[in-house]
């Protein structure tokens, strides 16, 4: 019984493993939009560039950070002062300035006012995401186009098949007929070995086909991202002639490829204002709230009664940063970087 489990269960497998996959020209797409790398790729690409907008609108927004610390000072810094301060002139004073134990606590605020550099990223980053959603429409014509080509390739090696197979036919009857005739004294040998030469030729093409079509389908299972194993059928039904008539011209200023050009271009112009914009001055404020701690102890748990005083400040500024000269650096740093983007 257990013997008769184990051929039903292997009988199974072989069907399925032999099962063959119908493949249309429209699946045949599909499948490679949602499986091919370069497809998905591009898509991850499109999503990347919302993220590097954020990334650069977050410059321009507020930048609120919290911070603390505690520190334990050992020895104490002595400081050397003139006693005349103090009423006594002529005299050296040794003092003591500081607490063992200091703690602070604060919040800050940052918002760039005015920052050329943000503005021109912004528009980059936004004309990045078009770019990158220009390329991904780019890389799913070509993917199309690449399995479009590729199944309509294995149906003409199929094709070449068929005939070779009509022909390998056809030759057989016309070897028949000449061996008869050779049989009966009225055909020579030499006539019935060129058929069957011909024959053995038309063996060798076919096999030289068989492996063509081997090969077209596995370039097909690859550019659809399909596992090489796979076994597929395409029906004929697939290949059927409709007749179509251009109507108009073809617009060549719709093209794929001429928008993701000039994107590029415009991306270029934008890369250039970006780092021309190194060069204007930033206005932006400034604004932090502290807490200080400060005493003989550690101040997070202590009192004034352990002589430990807790006080705050602020502050609110405004920084202006005027770039005048830079040694020369930038210049050799932003040529690099205005080359490696292009």
């Amino acid at each position: 019984m257990k013997r008769i489990i184990l051929i039903f269960l292997s009988s199974f497998a072989l069907t399925a493993n032999a099962q063959v996959k119908t493949l249309t020209l429209k699946d045949a797409v599909s499948y490679a939009l949602q499986n091919k790398a370069d497809a998905k790729k591009a898509k991850l690409e499109v999503e990347n560039s919302e993220y590097k907008i954020q990334e650069v609108r977050s410059r321009a927004l507020p930048q609120i950070s919290a911070n603390g610390n505690l520190t334990y000072n050992p020895v104490l810094q002595t400081s050397v002062i003139d006693g005349a301060a103090f009423g006594a002139p002529g005299t050296t004073i040794q003092a003591t300035f500081g607490q063992k134990w200091t703690s602070g606590a604060g919040i800050s605020l940052t918002q760039a006012i005015f920052d050329q550099s943000v503005f021109t990223g912004l528009r980059a980053a936004k004309s990045t995401r078009e770019f990158y959603q220009i390329n991904d429409q780019l890389t799913e014509e070509q993917v199309i186009e690449r399995v479009a080509n590729n199944y309509y390739q294995v149906y003409v090696q199929r094709q070449k098949l068929i005939l070779l197979d009509s022909t390998f036919a056809n030759t057989t009857k016309v070897r028949n007929i000449v061996k008869g005739q050779f049989d009966n004294g009225l055909a020579k040998k030499i006539d019935l070995d060129r058929i069957v030469v011909k024959m053995s030729n038309i063996s060798t093409q076919r096999q030289q086909i068989l492996n063509a079509v081997q090969l077209q389908e596995n370039a097909l299972k690859f550019y659809m991202g399909m596992p090489i194993e796979t076994q597929i059928e395409i029906p004929q039904t697939e290949f059927e002639v409709t007749p179509a008539a251009l109507t108009e011209a073809p617009n060549l200023g719709n093209r794929t490829e001429y928008l993701l050009l000039k994107k590029q271009e415009e991306l270029l112009v934008l890369q250039k204002k970006s780092i021309e914009a190194e060069y204007y001055p930033t206005l932006s404020l400034s604004a932090g709230y502290n807490y200080l701690g400060q005493g003989p102890e550690m101040p997070l748990f202590a009192k004034p009664a352990d002589g430990v005083y807790w006080s705050d400040y602020s502050a609110i500024g405004l920084n202006l940063r005027v770039p005048i000269f830079t040694g020369f650096g930038d210049q050799h740093e932003n040529l690099w970087s205005y080359k490696n983007y292009a």
